[in-house]
């Protein structure tokens, strides 16, 4: 029997990079996945036929996750489509790039709006909602650790994920739910095209000279919802391939 077998996934993001990539991967072992997407329905539309042409179940859901009423929607959708719920993945994120001294307010709301408050809404629906040995992952980044002139935003609401998370894992430890995240280096993706990085001094700063792909995010995402990772909760793993 496939590891994630009647097990039902939400992934926040489902429809970007890391996010379809998780999403597919994970249905890959045996998980009924709830492709979550803010604005990309033809991408998430994409990954659920894909996932379904591979004998899998799949559906795209969409939610504004700045809104905590469309969390409480998505999450309630997805009970009463698969009657459960057993893993959810925050992946949904974005970014806005200038110093401390030029970042104004709306970017402020745009980027902590998501990555932190949304990710804090479906951590507290999950909460509620998973069922008893459930897991929770959130997607974080390496520049928590490894911070870079210009991220102030986006370091800052992962940063804050981390720590929700660590909390988290204490809250909900005697149910077996394990919290957990995973913090990618850079990664070939569409986020990480429009961060004006140079591809190629990022993937200088690994020891295998190359930058991640979101399939080798995926993987590590798909063996932390596991039962073999039912010992270790908030924690962090850093999937940099060797940036941290």
């Amino acid at each position: 029997m496939k590891e994630l077998a009647n097990k039902v996934a939400i992934v926040t993001g489902g429809s970007g990079g890391i996010g379809s990539a998780i999403c597919e991967r994970l249905a890959e072992e045996g998980a009924k996945v709830v492709v979550h997407y803010g604005g990309h329905a033809d991408s998430a539309n994409e990954v659920v036929s894909k996932i379904k042409n591979n004998g899998s179940d799949a559906i795209a859901i969409h939610a504004n996750l700045s809104n905590g009423d469309e969390v409480t929607q998505l999450f309630e959708t997805t009970q009463q489509h698969y009657g459960g719920l057993d893993i959810v993945v925050n992946v949904a994120g974005t970014g806005a790039v200038g110093t401390i001294s030029e970042i104004d307010e709306a970017a402020f709301d745009k980027v902590f709006g998501l990555n932190a408050k949304g990710a804090f809404f479906c951590m507290k629906e999950a909460a509620q909602r998973l069922n008893n040995n459930g897991r929770i992952v959130n997607i974080s980044s390496g520049l928590v650790v490894r911070p870079m002139p210009g991220f102030s935003l986006y370091c800052g609401s992962k940063a804050a994920v981390e720590l929700m998370g660590k909390v988290l894992a204490m809250e909900l430890g005697d149910r077996g739910i394990t919290v957990n995240t995973v913090s990618p280096g850079p990664t070939e993706t569409e986020m990480f095209s429009h961060s004006g990085d140079d591809p190629q001094a990022a993937a200088a700063q690994s020891p295998f000279n190359r930058l991640g792909q979101p399939e080798d995010i995926a993987d590590v995402v798909a063996f932390v919802v596991s039962e073999k990772c039912r010992w270790i909760t908030g924690h962090t793993f850093q999937a940099g391939g060797g940036y941290v």
